[in-house]
């Protein structure tokens, strides 16, 4: 024996895997050949979006974009931040929010009084907690309206005997299943349906299915780890956002408590109207939110001093989520300076025009899988891949809805997955480390993926 111990090779943290994708992407600006298509301005449900015209796309010599050299990787780090500002705000809002109403003892006590009348059984909550989730992504396209509840939940999962990865899943596998099997979502398959000119809120037999199988694959991890907590993925680490049983038995519900949570109800319905029928977006949600936490504060007689303190007390936890917010926009940041995302697509889209009949549609999702990766919004994914997908499905033999169908299974799962999309944003908000998530998640992604492939498949077959 040398004596010699090995070192363990410590994983990186989240926000170098990250910095390191932005890496890869600068150099990739250098490589890929630039290019666009043309793009024009459509009404799309009451909004006017920019979206491709097929048939279009022109290369670009590189003296006429701005690829990312040396200097340039460490600034375009900066202008990720400054472009994300209005997402990183929109987080801090619902961060302090919703720690806001947190800390006034409403949430406890309903959840300890829920608890208390189920005795034992509280693995029954994963399923009402994670549809009530589920809907909201998959009917109103809420996805960001839910960040101020990860520490709640993630804190949730460890008081219940459980731990921080069982709280996070439920809320993050439960809203972006939801958005995933989209039933009238108007970000994503509103929109795709619309420019495909098919039937709008059609094909929507989905949501049922991914949830189900979402809802089993949670539980049964909660019940491995609750026999054998040694088999956690984050077994011996200590969650930021972790409280104790003890602690939701100590409220008890009263008429303020009731006030609160009616206030929090009222604010998220009109919410959704405002999201549907009048086109909000971040600057009415942040405005409805600080209304909602001012009044959940008097409720409680809180002085202003108090409020204020514990709004940015609760903001303060999110700080991790929004740098690792700004660091990601930077990889979408080179990309458009280089102008690369439009080749990208015309490059996928041919492999898609030769691929066999038989398969076509799986190499459809396939396809917008891999593109979500550099456009990580649904809307911008629809508006830019829709034009060109809607006519390559007319050529390759396959129905446009099973088209739509595909964007929506590429978009909605892999936003918990590539780290240039939410999930880098909401593993900070839960104290969650990306590998640790991968970990845990990869098998589900698996198993989801191949779910949409039958469907896929089965869509073709039927004609759908």
């Amino acid at each position: 024996m040398t004596g010699k111990r090995k070192r363990k090779l410590a994983m990186p943290d989240t926000l170098i895997i990250v910095a390191s994708v932005v890496l890869l992407v600068a150099i990739l600006s250098w490589i890929i050949p630039s290019g666009t298509y043309d793009y024009q301005e459509m009404n799309i449900n009451g909004r006017i979006r920019n979206v491709a015209i097929d048939g279009t796309y022109h290369t670009i010599d590189k003296s006429e974009v701005t690829t990312t050299g040396f200097l340039g990787f460490f600034s375009v780090l900066y202008r990720g931040c400054v472009e994300a500002a209005d997402v990183i705000f929109m987080i801090l809002c619902c961060c302090g929010t919703f720690g806001v109403v947190v800390k006034t003892g409403a949430f406890h006590a309903g959840i300890g009084t829920i608890l208390k009348k189920l005795k034992g059984k509280e693995i029954l909550l994963v399923p009402i907690i994670m549809m009530i989730f589920g809907l909201g992504g998959s009917v109103f396209g809420m996805a960001s309206e839910f960040y101020g509840f990860y520490p709640l939940i993630v804190g949730l999962g460890v008081a219940l005997g459980y731990d921080a990865m069982f709280g996070f899943a439920i809320i993050a596998v439960g809203e972006f299943v939801g958005f995933m099997g989209a039933t009238l979502n108007p970000y994503s398959v509103g929109i795709a349906q619309t420019i495909s000119g098919v039937e709008l809120y059609s094909g929507t037999i989905c949501f049922v299915i991914f949830m189900a199988i979402s809802i089993i694959y949670v539980m049964v991890y909660g019940r491995k780890i609750k026999k054998n907590p040694g088999a956690s993925v984050v077994f011996g680490e200590k969650n930021i956002h972790a409280f104790d049983r003890d602690e939701l038995n100590e409220y008890s519900f009263t008429l303020k408590d009731g006030l609160v949570l009616l206030d929090v109800l009222v604010v998220l319905v009109v919410l959704m109207l405002g999201l549907i029928k009048w086109g909000w977006d971040f600057p009415q949600l942040c405005g409805l939110f600080l209304l909602m936490s001012m009044i959940a504060a008097a409720i409680c007689k809180w002085s202003p001093n108090k409020w204020c303190s514990e709004f940015i007390d609760s903001a303060k936890t999110a700080m991790w989520g929004c740098i690792l917010t700004g660091i990601a926009k930077a990889i979408t940041v080179v990309m458009q300076d280089a102008q690369i995302m439009d080749t990208v697509i015309y490059g996928l889209s041919n492999v898609l025009k030769n691929a066999p009949h038989a398969v076509s549609a799986q190499v459809m999702l396939v396809v917008q899988t891999l593109i979500n990766f550099f456009i990580p919004s649904a809307t911008g994914q629809a508006s830019a891949t829709m034009p060109i997908m809607a006519q390559l499905a007319d050529i390759i033999g396959v129905s446009r809805q099973t088209a739509v169908l595909a964007f929506q299974f590429g978009d909605g799962l892999s936003n918990i997955f590539w780290p240039t999309a939410d999930i880098v944003i909401i593993c900070g908000l839960g104290g969650i480390s990306l590998q640790k998530w991968y970990k845990w998640f990869t098998p589900l992604f698996l198993i989801l993926f191949v779910t949409q492939a039958i469907l896929l498949g089965i869509a073709t077959g039927i004609g759908f």
